[in-house]
């Protein structure tokens, strides 16, 4: 049996008893570690789970010396294991229980169905244990949840690479009234060009978006369409949302506007970011939670019930 097990939004004791129950009864475990990432490291997932074991009275035995997950060895699953080596994850799979743990839910990232696919193919069964992700967890920032579009990523810009696709889709998000959640580039052994084309697997250090970068993204972008004559689908005063960390006790919560965003300090990774569409009064006295001065205060009314920016 494959498991794909969802972790929740990354502390240890997100894992849910069913979830923490089927890694228990598998002979290996993988840890997806590129889609996202864990805010605690192998060492404190270990223990605070094994801690959780022990509190629920399941039966174990003290990991030995070896032991880094509950006996058994956490594999790391990088980007080229899981994309190319998919057959190593799935190997005996058809005769012994099999964990892969995603950060988050499994079906987060399109990879895990492209997984779920070729375990059918091989005729391995599957199980999926869901868990909280961002894609719902956004609504602790006050937005209504039915009230949001296509999701969008930004990506890490370069000096040859600045795709802008981005930004329509979270106009034809603001057109239909819609908030955009925005998934924030996460840079994971990432290798330069010159070391791809040597052969060297040599890797860049990590790199995660920050809420500060994506918005002056997006206000470069704002300024190029508006230097072109274009119509603008949001400026640097739409009120945004900007989230690190949710989930952990530190997380961070900041209504502001764009152009606010770019000077703000969320702190640690991961962060995200939700560009505004048409506001109830509900949402509007939920985002001044956590304004900052002034962000709200270029809001217009669309009608008696309904506000924009």
């Amino acid at each position: 049996m494959l498991y794909l097990i969802g972790l929740g939004l990354g502390d240890a004791a997100d894992i849910t008893v069913k979830g923490l129950q089927a890694v228990r009864s598998c002979s290996r475990v993988y840890l997806e570690a590129y889609t996202s990432v864990l805010t605690v490291g192998k060492e404190a997932l270990h223990q605070l789970w094994y801690s959780r074991v022990r509190n629920l009275n399941f039966a174990c035995e003290l990991p030995g010396p070896q032991e880094e997950y509950y006996g058994k060895q956490l594999i790391l699953a990088d980007r080229e294991l899981v994309e190319q080596g998919a057959d190593e994850i799935l190997k005996d799979a058809d005769v012994t229980d099999v964990a892969f743990l995603v950060v988050g839910d499994p079906f987060g990232a399109t990879t895990h169905s492209d997984l779920v696919l070729r375990a059918v193919q091989a005729g391995i069964p599957y199980r999926v244990i869901h868990n909280a992700s961002i894609m719902n967890a956004i609504g602790c920032c006050g937005l209504q949840l039915y009230n949001f579009g296509e999701t969008v990523s930004l990506v890490f810009w370069t000096e040859t690479w600045r795709p802008e696709s981005y930004y329509d889709k979270i106009c034809k998000n603001r057109a239909a009234g819609l908030h955009t959640l925005c998934l924030l580039d996460i840079k994971l052994k990432e290798q330069s060009v010159e070391n791809m084309m040597r052969g060297k697997k040599i890797f860049e250090p990590p790199r995660f978006m920050t809420v500060s970068q994506a918005a002056d993204q997006l206000i470069q972008i704002i300024r190029k369409r508006r230097d072109e004559g274009a119509e603008l689908g949001l400026t640097e005063d739409t009120v945004c949302v900007g989230v690190a960390r949710l989930g952990a006790d530190d997380q961070v919560i900041r209504t502001a506007t764009l152009r606010q965003l770019v000077s703000c300090d969320l702190g640690l990774p991961l962060h995200s970011l939700v560009v505004t569409g048409q506001l109830h009064p509900l949402e509007v006295d939920m985002l001044r939670l956590n304004a900052e001065p002034g962000a709200l205060q270029h809001l217009r009314t669309v009608d008696s019930s309904t506000y924009t920016s």
